[in-house]
């Protein structure tokens, strides 16, 4: 794959009005050259799936500083102690025992590069997908905070079957009941518009500027 330059372009114009939203590049599955490519042409903010893919690209600088790398998919607990090196964000806290595993090594002040944590909520109640249940996020944002994680917003990926856009303000909805200083991150390729409507402050995107 390379990076399609023009739908880069065409994505930020899209949401350059917007000022409070942030592009977060999907690097899933692109090469160093093409993340390098991206590098050069000014972006510094990527978002990772999987936490051994990650640290081949990222682990050793080998794409250089001043770069903000987010987890956006699940998170194993035995992977914990590596994705805290790695990742200045992880957006994927679903479970209990995740923020106590989380929890353990921030007590035990190791050096860690997680600064800050979003809480992924499983907007749609989808049975397949990872997140928290709308119903008990107000909960676990209490109990996370308890045990030392700083959490900076809320992350989401709606059913894909559905108007993003109910979902969307949903999540906005959500936020403002718990804090609205809280950050959204919601909005992917295909309805990325839809979500910067609904004032997210970072959109997550990969195959839309991907060839």
């Amino acid at each position: 794959m390379t990076v399609n330059k023009l739908a880069l372009k065409n994505l930020i114009k899209n949401i350059q009005e917007s000022k409070d939203t942030e592009l977060l590049i999907v690097t899933k599955n692109q090469t160093i050259e093409d993340i390098s490519t991206l590098i050069n042409m000014g972006f510094r903010v990527f978002g990772e799936n999987r936490v051994q893919e990650a640290k081949k690209k990222f682990l050793k600088n080998i794409l250089g500083d001043n770069l903000n790398l987010h987890l956006i998919g699940p998170l194993q607990t035995n992977k914990v102690k590596l994705a805290l090196k790695l990742f200045d964000v992880i957006q994927s806290v679903d479970r209990i025992n995740l923020i106590d595993e989380i929890s353990k090594y921030l007590k035990n002040e190791l050096p860690v590069k997680t600064k800050n944590f979003f809480i992924q909520v499983n907007i749609g109640n989808e049975p397949q997908k990872s997140g928290i249940n709308k119903e008990h996020i107000n909960e676990i944002y209490k109990y996370s905070i308890k045990k030392g994680l700083k959490i900076s917003g809320l992350m989401c990926i709606p059913p894909n079957d559905s108007n993003s856009k109910f979902y969307f303000q949903e999540m906005l909805e959500l936020k403002n009941n718990i804090d609205n200083k809280l950050k959204l991150s919601m909005g992917m390729s295909n309805d990325y518009l839809e979500a910067v409507k609904c004032k997210s402050n970072m959109i997550r995107v990969g195959s839309l500027i991907f060839d």
